[in-house]
């Protein structure tokens, strides 16, 4: 299976991606098992977390055909060649960088970049982008994002990422967005897998009940 095939099978199951930044690579393989445990099949380890590169390389081994795990805040080539060497096959950025996307597509990597405008976004799709991260959301409104879809590819799949929780999906859902990144409300630093399974399992049960 190729991983952009693996991306979209667990896109489809789950499409939520747990964002950790600040994980510890010690931490790794018990918050990625919490996470997995809860029904997250998508993880994010941003690359201005301690030793992030070890952190990713450890979950994606702990993890191996039951996540995809990839890197958050990727934001020149080499990183992404980085990322990919330690196992990484997401390339998640908050900006639109046609280089960083280009060299994601062209190893076959997924590639989700940040987009704030339709002309980012349109650009970033023209680079060979997966998916849409629409950030920050706080900063935009699920009106912006429902004029975005009207002009958007109809198989564009856009996710906020920004300031969401459990209790405010739905505007968003309604206005269009595929799935969602969570951060803070989902994970902090330093946080336990315990706490961590919990706040993962409510997500889960409020997004299944959204679309149910």
């Amino acid at each position: 299976m190729t991983h952009l095939a693996a991306f979209d099978a667990a896109f489809a199951e789950l499409p939520l991606i747990a964002i950790l930044r600040g994980l510890r690579p010690r931490e790794a393989e018990g918050v990625g098992e919490a996470l997995v445990a809860a029904g997250f099949r998508l993880i994010e380890v941003p690359l201005n977390s301690p030793e992030p590169l070890d952190g990713i390389a450890r979950m994606a081994r702990a993890l191996a055909g039951r996540a995809v795990v990839g890197a958050g805040t990727v934001l020149t080539p080499d990183a992404v060649a980085d990322v990919e060497a330690a196992g990484g096959r997401m390339i998640i950025s908050p900006n639109t960088d046609a280089r960083v996307i280009e060299a994601s597509a062209a190893r076959g990597l997924v590639s989700l970049p940040g987009v704030a405008t339709p002309s980012e976004a349109f650009a970033a799709l023209d680079a060979g982008a997966t998916a849409l991260k629409l950030f920050p959301a706080e900063g935009a409104s699920p009106a912006v994002l429902k004029a975005m879809r009207a002009v958007l590819p109809k198989s564009t799949r856009v996710l906020p990422v920004g300031g969401i929780a459990p209790d405010n999906m739905w505007p968003w859902i309604e206005a269009g967005a595929a799935g969602f990144g969570l951060g803070s409300a989902l994970y902090k630093p330093g946080m336990a897998a315990g706490e961590v399974a919990d706040r993962a399992r409510a997500f889960v049960a409020s997004w299944r009940g959204l679309i149910a």
